[in-house]
């Protein structure tokens, strides 16, 4: 039986959701992360910034184009010593200016991940998975990258059973 990890990046407070600017106690990426651990059993890993972005949307979300257009490589709060256990990755995050944060960069670069099976999941306000899976690729060419999983934040709750689909692929 394979070992699963669900690494992944969330952000609570103020957060854009259907078209509004609302303060979420738990981020919309946590939340489907979550749900996947209930369906494959898989291990949570969140992966966080030694210096979180602001708790104010607009603030965040400047902080993190800035880190995009810079190649930042954020420093995280922790990271596992070894992956080398889990067999298949969930790598779950918000869609920042069509593609991963910039932690989640900081994150795949720690690790070797050949031979490991990657499944991406995104959390988006209508951007989908951008041109993540292609950053996956690019930073992970020996991993088998599988097709992923865009969730409109403002559904998370309703997306119960495509989620519970998409787990089994």
């Amino acid at each position: 039986m394979s070992k699963i990890l669900i690494a992944y990046y969330s952000r609570a407070d103020e957060n854009y959701v259907n078209g509004e600017i609302k303060d979420l106690p738990v981020g919309n990426t946590e939340l489907v992360a979550r749900k996947i651990a209930e369906y494959t059993g898989g291990e949570l890993f969140k992966v966080e910034q030694s210096v979180p972005y602001s708790k104010n949307y607009n603030e965040c979300i400047a902080e993190a184009q800035a880190d995009q257009k810079r190649n930042a490589r954020p420093e995280l709060k922790r990271c596992p010593e070894s992956i080398a256990e889990f067999d298949t990755i969930y790598l779950g995050f918000p869609n920042y200016w069509s593609t991963m944060p910039m932690a989640m960069f900081t994150f795949l670069e720690r690790f070797d991940l050949s031979g490991k099976t990657i499944k991406p999941f995104c959390t988006h306000e209508g951007s989908g998975m951008g041109k993540s899976e292609s950053d996956i690729a690019r930073l992970c060419p020996n991993a088998t990258l599988k097709k992923g999983l865009a969730i409109h934040g403002g559904s998370v709750e309703r997306s119960v059973r495509e989620i519970k689909k998409w787990c089994k692929l």
